[in-house]
């Protein structure tokens, strides 16, 4: 596993990534079909709760107090709780930051950091935290990649949820094949943390 985080910080784009693990993307929409099919129901009570986490990050939004990691604080946190993630059976472990940089147009930087936890080996949350929520969720998916090569069970799918809060996405991998989903976004009218929650539902099952 060490050898594995020092190489995440050497992986950038997705071109990479496959050179550096034989991966191959499959666009092939019978591929990766857990993030769009057969997804359970959410209770009210659920639907009660993730409107108020999004009326909460518009809340924020609008004030201005979006810093450093509040986001992950205000929507994922919440979420995996609701997912029931933090209780039994699941157990989970945290990996290594990967701290990233990026220049904008104007060759000004941002830093940034990308964390990660793994729940029961088979499914990887990727969160991206930046001084701005604009930092893209695509500069994580090649590290997300890296991450879930480290699957100990090679012929098992393994799922990630690549997230900065604001903006998710959920990535499939299994035998050196990957493929996402659309991405799921706060800004929208519709409240997309619907599909989040009961697509993490569908990959605990």
């Amino acid at each position: 596993m060490v050898q594995l985080l020092a190489i995440t910080d050497y992986i950038d784009s997705l071109a990479e990534a496959e050179t550096r693990f034989g991966l191959s993307h499959n666009d092939e929409p019978s591929f990766f079909t857990e993030w769009s099919r057969d997804l359970p129901e959410l209770s009210p009570s659920e639907q009660q709760r993730l409107d108020l986490i999004k009326q909460r990050y518009l809340y924020h939004r609008q004030c201005g107090h979006l810093l450093e990691g509040v986001v992950n604080f205000i929507v994922i946190a919440p979420l995996l709780e609701l997912a029931g993630f933090y209780d039994p059976p699941f157990r989970l472990r945290s990996e290594a930051s990967v701290r990233l940089e990026i220049a904008d147009e104007n060759d000004k930087i941002y830093q940034g950091r990308i964390d990660s936890l793994i729940v029961q080996e088979h499914l990887w949350i990727v969160l991206v935290e930046a001084k701005r929520t604009s930092f893209s969720i695509e500069v994580a998916l090649p590290q997300a990649l890296a991450y879930m090569c480290a699957n100990p069970q090679p012929q098992k799918a393994t799922f990630g949820l690549v997230s900065n809060g604001a903006y998710s996405m959920f990535v499939k991998l299994y035998q050196s094949q990957y493929s996402f989903s659309e991405d799921f976004s706060l800004n929208r009218q519709r409240n997309e943390l619907y599909d989040v929650l009961r697509i993490l539902n569908r990959l605990k099952g």
